[in-house]
């Protein structure tokens, strides 16, 4: 493609108009756009599909979809949308458009350069996930009141690493915590009564859009 396409382009998986199944904004009526691409093999990734494939998209172009919803909520995804370096300029005039604009993003890649009026909700990977050692944690100092950081658990071992990094890096006194069960593997009852056994300052959360449409893509 021409130079100066390639600098206002993406690759897309998909856009789609969901409820949001996650996080502070569960149950808004929300567009997602998801981002093609992510550095990360986590072992329970439910978002393999995006890895690769998609089709380049104009900035603009995405803007108009977004736009035809006619929502207020948007949620970039990937993948890893940071992956991509001109997701920043997306998620920018996103918020310069009026919208409640969340990242979700793997906590892998510097968060540092993404506008301040995003909603990011970041990742740190539990040693089940296979990707303990790709943790960013000087991210956390990019970490404002509305952001949040989601530890997504496999099982005993993956809940005790939490807990430690919790206290350790003071986690709760900086943003949001949520605590989120590995769906289909780890008994979410179960998580639920450890974080009320522990008194934990965080929020446990369930995937909303698994509980009403499954694993389908575009939900």
């Amino acid at each position: 493609m021409p130079a100066a396409d390639a600098a206002t382009r993406l690759r897309v998986t998909e856009i789609f108009h969901s409820l949001q199944g996650e996080a502070d904004a569960v149950g808004w009526p929300t567009v997602f756009v998801r981002l093609t691409g992510c550095p990360l093999r986590c072992r329970w990734c439910d978002t393999a599909y995006a890895f690769e494939g998609g089709q380049w998209r104009d900035v603009d172009a995405v803007l108009a979809e977004v736009a035809a919803y006619g929502v207020r909520h948007v949620c970039v995804t990937g993948g890893e949308p940071l992956a991509q370096k001109r997701c920043l300029a997306l998620l920018r005039r996103l918020c310069d458009g009026g919208y409640e604009v969340s990242l979700e993003t793997s906590g892998a890649l510097d968060v540092s350069a993404v506008d301040p009026r995003v909603r990011k909700v970041m990742d740190l990977k539990a040693p089940g996930s296979g990707e303990l050692s790709r943790n960013r944690w000087d991210n956390l100092a990019w970490l404002g009141a509305h952001d949040q950081i989601k530890f997504v658990l496999a099982d005993r071992a993956d809940y005790e690493w939490a807990r430690a990094m919790l206290v350790e890096h003071a986690l709760a006194a900086r943003c949001m915590v949520l605590f989120s069960p590995v769906h289909g593997e780890m008994d979410p009852a179960e998580l639920a009564q450890w974080i009320l056994d522990d008194r934990l300052p965080v929020r446990f959360q369930l995937q909303l859009h698994k509980l009403l449409w499954g694993n389908q893509p575009g939900r």
